[in-house]
Formats: C-alpha cells, structure tokens, sequence
C-alpha cells in the first residue's frame, strides 16, 4: 500500500510513521462498498469468532475456502504471526477452518507495512476461493504532482507493491486524472493495456470507471485493489482491497466513518484525536509538545542535531486551552520510553500564559517525575514565564529552542 509517510533526513534512527488524516477499513468493511458502487468482489462473510467461521465457510459450501487476516496493513499474506503461523491469508479446506481460525483470531500479525509490533487480528473473512488466471495492481491516490487524482496500474499484482516499484518500475504505470472532469475514455484505456487485461476491454473500463467514481463520491484518499484479478471468463474482480477516506469529510460519510477501528491504532493517537491534538508516536525518548506542524517539525530535527531523539510528533494547534494542554501530557507520558519532555511554544493566536498555566496543572496533577523543559516566545510571553516562575516547580526554562533542545538532552544524560 502506498501512503504518505513522515520520514525526515535529521531522524535516520526513527521507524517510519504514517500521518492518520484519513479512515482507514478493513477489507470486508471496503468490499461491502465497492459492492454498493458496481465493483466486482468475491463473495465472502466476516467472522469474529471460531464459531463465525466454521459457520461461514458451511454457508459457502465449497470443498475449499479463503481465510484471510482483517488488518489495516498491507502485505498480509506473506506475514508472520507472533506465534510462529507463517501467512495472514490462506486457501484451505473447509474442514481446516476451525483450526486455522483458532490461530488466526486473537493473535497478532506482522507485515512490511503493520510495524514491528504488528497488528490485532480480531476479524477474518471467509471468503470464496475464486479461479483467477490473472492478477494486477491497481490504485487510486492523491497526487501532489499533478494536484488531483492519479490511477495506478500494474500487470502484476497479489503481491507487495513495493517490491514491484523496486524490482520492476517499467511495469508501473501513471495516468493522472482532471478532477473536473473525471477519467476519459482515453485514460480508462491505457490504464486497462497498463493491467494487460485479455477480456472484454470495454467491461473492464468500466470496472476503473466504477471504481474512479468510488473514489470520489465516497471522498477517499485512496482506494488499492491488490490484487484486481480477471477469472476464467475474462471478468475483472477486486479480489483483495483498501480503502482510505478523508477524515474532513466525515459530517457527510457518517455511515462509514462509524465503521472505524480503533483498535488497530496507536490508543494514544486515538486519545490524541479525542482532545483535537495531532499525536504520533516516535521510537524516541524526548517527549514534544509544540504547536504548529512547522515548529514540531523544526523542534525535532534540532533535538535530534543536539544529539536527542524525539519521542513523539504533537501538535496542541493555535486555540488549545487548560484542559487539552494536561491531555497532551497525559498523552506522551503514557509512553514509558519518555525521559523528559521539551515544550515548545511559538504564541501567536495560542497565548503563553494559557500553555503556561495548562503545564503548570499538568505537572501537579499528574505528579511528572520526568525533567520538563519549557521555550515560551510571543504573545503574553512575560505572564507566561512568571506563572512557571511562581509555580514552585522544578521547571527548566530556555531562552531558545538550541537552548531548550540542549537542557532537555542533558537532563537524561
């Protein structure tokens, strides 16, 4: 799956991390609704229990079925349990089912994209096996280079995208797409000769078409079919997919924006998001509380140059009040990795003296055994330093932020 990542030069120690600006499904969940919009998709019934399963595959009543891991990272099939089960997806007998569902359920699954920790599996699909002949990549995502949408095709697919961009480039195709004005015949075209699709070329266009209009009505930032796979009959089926949808248009997408799972986030971005805080968690032991994604950003570089590691990106926004600023510690003390914290606040339309005093009650109330480092520059910067002042805490202040950077380094030295 591609998706945006934040990754920095100044942070060659830290795992990657993904933005979360978007809901993300589980496959049943985006197979259900691509059903809604005309896509081609497997026949298949989820199932969070053993007794689901084994009931699921009776009701398919094939010799054999599809199991398959539900969680939201790709690369499931080549994964490897935490108990030692090698594969998230497997065809097998029906009879199979209850064990491989006792495996499967509960445990948790790591792949190239869940992160090492790996992932939940709390549901699996039972799914039809299908007689595919054929089978292709094929995505949609937003495109900063040609500002709106850009289809991506693969005559290859069923298998790590990544290892396709790496090992076969050539085979990757573009074609971006006018937003105003939707895929021409012409774009549907070439992206059906990208695929290499040897039935009906028409049917198949629109197959993209469908799944172009998906996109957009659904407000997505990205719909993955990995693999689109063509049957015996030349017919194309989204036999495995992702869907992203944008979190802005949530007041519209209410439907499916209920459907989310949590339990396969971060639970601190998840408490994060509750309070209106952008949160995402590092490998470091510098916990960051800054406002605007720019000075974050900028905060965790220059700890990093100081010889730091940031333990998380937080951005408390410009209008945090008392009771989102004591959220925001509650949050990055949450991570026991966390030695001490730098504050870092630029006022502008967010006053000092409110982040001063939101520190202030943080520390009493949750009694912080780790060094707090604060910067305070700009609006009401001067009640800002004298409420820390007469606080009575043991508080470290900066003059600048390679001054705060270089106290919250040496405080855990």
């Amino acid at each position: 799956m591609l998706l945006p990542t934040l990754s920095r030069t100044l942070l060659p120690r830290l795992r990657p991390v993904t933005t979360v600006r978007y809901l993300n499904l589980h496959e049943y969940q985006s197979s259900e609704i691509m059903k809604s919009c005309g896509v081609n998709v497997p026949f298949g019934i989820a199932a969070h229990t053993v007794d689901e399963a084994v009931s699921a595959a009776q009701s398919i009543g094939d010799d054999e079925v599809v199991i398959k891991s539900q969680i939201l990272a790709g690369g499931r099939g080549l994964g490897t349990f935490t108990s030692g089960l090698q594969g998230g997806v497997h065809i097998i007998k029906t009879d199979e089912v209850k064990d491989y569902a006792s495996k499967m359920l509960g445990g948790t699954l790591v792949t190239k994209q869940s992160g090492p920790a790996g992932k939940p599996v709390n549901t699996v699909l039972i799914a039809k096996k299908m007689n595919l002949v054929k089978e292709f990549y094929f995505s949609i995502l937003l495109d900063r280079a040609s500002g709106g949408p850009v289809m991506i095709a693969c005559s290859e697919g069923g298998t790590s995208i990544e290892d396709l961009a790496h090992n076969s480039p050539e085979k990757i195709i573009k074609v971006p797409v006018d937003i105003r004005k939707g895929p021409s015949e012409d774009d549907l075209a070439k992206v059906v000769a990208g695929l290499g699709v040897s039935g009906d070329k028409a049917a198949a266009a629109e197959q993209i078409k469908a799944l172009y209009n998906l996109f957009v009505d659904k407000d997505c930032t990205m719909v993955e079919v990995n693999p689109l796979a063509e049957d015996a009959e030349g017919n194309l089926i989204a036999a495995d997919a992702k869907i992203g949808f944008d979190d802005n248009a949530a007041f519209r997408q209410k439907e499916i924006h209920s459907q989310r799972d949590s339990t396969q986030e971060d639970p601190r971005e998840v408490a994060a998001g509750k309070w209106d805080l952008n949160y995402i968690g590092l490998d470091g032991n510098i916990g960051c509380m800054v406002n605007g994604a720019g000075l974050a950003m900028s905060t965790m570089d220059i700890i990093s140059l100081k010889g730091g590691t940031p333990a998380n990106f937080l951005d408390v926004g410009g209008s945090a009040n008392v009771d989102q600023i004591k959220a925001a510690f509650e949050i990055i003390t949450a991570d026991p990795a966390v030695k001490a914290i730098l504050v870092n606040i630029f006022g502008g339309i967010m006053k000092c003296d409110i982040i001063a005093e939101g520190i202030v009650q943080a520390s009493r109330d949750l009694e912080l055994k780790v060094p707090v480092v604060v910067r305070l520059e700009g609006t009401n910067v001067e009640k800002g330093q004298q409420i820390l002042k007469d606080s009575g805490l043991a508080l470290i202040t900066a003059d600048d932020l390679d001054d705060a950077a270089e106290k919250a380094v040496a405080s855990i030295s």
